[in-house]
């Protein structure tokens, strides 16, 4: 299948989490055969108009990533002379989407909008609302996504949940280590939440544990103080960011994974941690789709409170010991892309190529 991948931003320039999911999703195509080409702002070296990184193309729309109008009009002409099979689009910025269907329409193509991040943000309220009702299929990466898409404007039968991914392969091969009992993993911003773990863990400091903190940003300064002021700072390593066959021989390691964040459109650290055999311990929060990981799994425990969430800990410490859970291979990735293709087919017979 020709796929055209449509995101004026790539990790290069914006390393979110919706742009890294419309690169792996690209390259993860690619991989499996399909016939790549990801239309994007130019963010590599030189004056080159195309690059291409392992077997995806990248065509140079713009030069500039803040540019998402003129993007959009040089769009359509690119997408036409492509003649793809279905258009992939990140919906941000949404400029973009509406730039991708009209480029749909000239090439008799369905658009397919990934919906990756927060429906507040980003464009105008005007633009948000059509590319979510323009495309004829909205994919989203939880159920609390397609909520919000909903609540947009899109169609209940045009969305799809189409979730974050694992390598199992990966998992299995990351060597064990570390000596960690309780992890959490994430960005220390505003919404991460972790002076809730903190203070479950307090609560635990008569009981034997150590527990590790992967991820850094702009709140970790203030955690590191809470943990001293808790004192229980010598429990707690606040390791920063570590590579990814790491932190995976990090969570083998573990027997609890404690996902605490406000705000997650797909908990995919949880994901990962789980796969490599942690009991996940989510407290729930209104804007955060982590509970959905775990609802109906026997290795998953949902809590409310700080309370509920010490209890969980211990709780989830006396499970049995698992280092690859075998039944998360539903996330594998072979499974996620086939997921994206067959919502790619059921684009072009809502477009009427079928």
């Amino acid at each position: 299948m020709r796929v055209a991948v449509v995101s004026l931003r790539t990790p290069e320039d914006d390393d979110t989490a919706a742009a890294r999911r419309t690169a792996r999703t690209a390259r993860l195509l690619a991989d499996r055969g399909h016939d790549v080409t990801v239309f994007c702002s130019r963010w590599w070296d030189g004056h080159e108009h195309e690059r291409t990184e392992g077997d995806v193309r990248y065509v140079a729309i713009t030069e500039d990533p803040v540019a998402p109008w003129l993007f959009a009009l040089a769009l359509p002409l690119m997408l036409l002379q492509f003649d793809p099979d279905a258009i992939h689009v990140a919906h941000d910025p949404p400029e973009q989407v509406l730039g991708a269907k009209l480029g749909g329409l000239l090439a008799r193509a369905p658009v397919v909008v990934d919906w990756y991040g927060d429906p507040k943000h980003p464009g105008s309220e005007a633009t948000r609302r059509l590319s979510v009702r323009w495309p004829e299929k909205v994919i989203v990466p939880s159920r609390l996504v397609g909520t919000w898409v909903r609540e947009l404007g899109a169609d209940d039968d045009a969305v799809s949940v189409v979730p974050e991914s694992v390598d199992m392969s990966l998992v299995k091969n990351a060597p064990v280590e570390g000596d960690a009992d309780v992890v959490y993993a994430r960005r220390l911003d505003e919404d991460a939440n972790v002076e809730s773990l903190l203070l479950a863990l307090a609560e635990l400091r008569e009981r034997d544990w150590q527990a590790l903190i992967v991820g850094d940003g702009p709140e970790r300064d203030r955690y590191e103080q809470q943990a001293a002021d808790l004192r229980i700072d010598d429990r707690v390593e606040f390791a920063g960011d570590l590579p990814q066959m790491i932190r995976l021989g990090r969570y083998r390691s573990a027997q609890v994974f404690v996902q605490t964040a406000t705000k997650e459109c797909f908990a995919t650290e949880l994901l990962w941690a789980m796969a490599a055999g942690c009991v996940g311990v989510v407290e729930y929060q209104a804007d955060s789709s982590a509970h959905e990981l775990i609802e109906h799994r026997e290795r998953g425990i949902r809590t409310t409170n700080d309370v509920e969430l010490s209890e969980a800990i211990v709780e989830a410490s006396q499970r049995p010991d698992l280092d690859v859970d075998e039944s998360l291979a539903d996330y594998d990735q072979d499974v996620v892309v086939g997921e994206f293709v067959e919502c790619y087919r059921e684009a072009q017979e809502s477009f009427g190529l079928f």
